[in-house]
């Protein structure tokens, strides 16, 4: 009798220590086992060995962890004893009307104690599962897809300009975003973006020294400007797979606008958004602009061998689908990229980038593989160097983040690119830099105030040709606040200063106002 009497209690307390999987709390999903030789942290000198075997073996309803343990030894809650308890009752009422000899009369007599003595807890557990059926059922009901998750970011944006060489009108403008993401093993995502707006950038000054050019500056962009004017048109933004490899490296396979900052850190936090509308107002301050160069179709590979280290690497090329002469995977315009990112602490990252870019006649820009002619930034100089001449171009550059103080972000960049005219054995070099500082949650928890002060990308020294443009460094200053409405609506205001437009300080500083609301679902 003190035998039998000693062993049902174990077996019982046995069997609740392993399912606390099945109550809500448990952050992992626990699997069947069949027999106890399973469980890899089992031995048959475990003193509950025998009860737990009989459990297994007698009622089928221990449970174990994914990667095979029993985790015996871990404190339990009166709450998950209760689950385990009515996971057991569950077992052992199917058993009774199946056959009413098929459970031990001694162990049926202590779960009855045990019921009565957890009856709250058992009460309190019946009711979260109804609830839990009750909106799991709501939920399959009016589900979108078992496996994929519609997002959505709306941007309306108020916008004029003062001061520069040309006169603007105020304008009201926006743009939308819906994004697909579909999942078919939890650990892989497929992007499905389509984007319609009519936000385009405003047109100021394209003079330098008496040149005149055919498209304005880039230097106003902002970053829901950036593809942003489809004529509120619906167009496939973004069209990507992203994989796992093993547990270190994760591969992007990009079928259409893609970009090096879908799978290569940036390190600009609090202004980066992806060219979304919960960052900075421009597209300059939202990363250093050698990420700019080329886009399009290809891949992209990210190894992570620890904690500290990131290395990245990608090939996009702008006209993959092209079959035709000088287009394809290939031959086209195209680009690479390679970068070293290391992280020493949380609160510090530096990274080391290199892009090596070819485009073809009149299409070299910091505009994403887009061949827009303008750039989403920097002078129309430099993003018009190639306008006759298809153009081999080098990147490199040095970014870092910091967070120097729970409220205070601070970021930086230095990106230089040679340029080489083929067919005219001209070389040029393009400048371009900046610092940001960001203050997030001042002084309400998810508002934060920014400020970048920059270079944006400029042309000098172009061999036998720097007489001919001038050449001055076009200053950004940028500010705004992001304050949080609520979680799904965010009003940002905020100012740009350009001084020197187009690299020519004869030409007036330009300041854009913006009054900037984003809605997120």
């Amino acid at each position: 009798m003190f035998k039998t009497a000693l062993v049902v209690p174990l077996t019982v307390t046995t069997l609740l220590a392993s399912l606390p999987g099945n109550s809500a709390a448990s952050p992992k999903k626990l699997d069947q086992v069949t027999s106890v030789s399973q469980l890899e942290d089992v031995r048959p000198t475990d003193w509950a060995f025998q009860a737990l075997q009989s459990l297994v073996e007698r009622y089928g309803c221990v449970a174990g962890y994914p990667d095979g343990t029993f985790r015996g030894n871990r404190t339990l809650t009166r709450y998950e004893f209760a689950a385990g308890l009515n996971a057991c009752m569950e077992v052992i009422t199917q058993l009774l009307q199946e056959n009413t000899d098929a459970v031990d009369q001694e162990d049926l007599a202590t779960l009855q104690r045990l019921q009565r003595e957890f009856d709250r807890e058992l009460l309190s557990l019946r009711g979260r599962v109804r609830s839990l059926q009750s909106r799991m059922a709501e939920l399959e009901a009016n589900q979108f897809s078992p496996t994929t998750k519609l997002s959505g970011e709306a941007i309306f944006a108020l916008t004029d300009s003062f001061g520069g060489d040309a006169d603007t009108q105020t304008v009201f403008q926006g743009r939308v975003r819906l994004n697909f993401n579909t999942s078919f093993t939890g650990r892989d995502l497929l992007v499905t973006r389509l984007q319609a707006g009519n936000s385009g950038s405003l047109g100021l000054t394209n003079t330098n020294s008496g040149i005149s050019f055919s498209h304005p500056t880039g230097e106003d962009v902002q970053a829901s400007q950036v593809f942003g004017d489809t004529d509120n048109t619906f167009v496939l933004d973004t069209f990507a797979y992203m994989f796992p490899l093993g547990e270190k490296i994760s591969v992007t396979l990009a079928a259409n606008a893609g970009i090096f900052d879908d799978f290569t850190p940036t390190l600009n936090p609090y202004f980066e958004d992806f060219d979304g509308g919960d960052g900075a107002l421009s597209a300059f301050a939202q990363r250093n602009p050698i990420y700019r160069l080329g886009g399009g179709a290809g891949l992209g590979v990210k190894f992570r061998p620890s904690h500290q280290w990131e290395f990245t690497a990608g090939y996009l090329a702008a006209n993959a689908s092209d079959s035709g002469q000088g287009s394809g995977l290939f031959n086209g315009d195209q680009a690479t990229l390679a970068q070293v990112t290391f992280r020493p602490s949380d609160r510090l990252g530096v990274a080391l980038t290199y892009n090596h870019a070819y485009f073809s006649e009149g299409n070299f820009g910091f505009d994403n593989g887009g061949a827009t002619g303008t750039g989403f930034t920097g002078t129309t100089l430099a993003n018009q160097i190639g306008a006759t001449n298809a153009i081999d171009s080098d990147s490199v550059g040095l970014q870092f983040a910091w967070r120097v103080a729970p409220q205070i972000q601070l970021n930086g960049w230095a990106g230089y690119t040679n340029v080489e005219l083929l067919d005219s054995d001209i070389d040029g070099d393009i400048w371009n830099g900046a610092l940001a500082l960001a203050f997030p949650n001042v002084p309400i928890p998810g508002n934060v105030a920014g400020l970048v002060v920059g270079v944006q990308p400029y042309l000098s020294d172009l061999e036998g040709l720097n007489d001919v443009f001038a050449d001055d460094p076009p200053f950004h200053v940028e500010g705004f606040y992001k304050l949080k409405i609520s979680e799904n609506l965010s009003v940002t205001p905020g100012f740009i200063w350009l001084t020197s437009p187009n690299q020519d300080s004869e030409n007036d500083d330009a300041v854009i106002g913006t009054l900037r609301t984003t809605f997120r679902f």
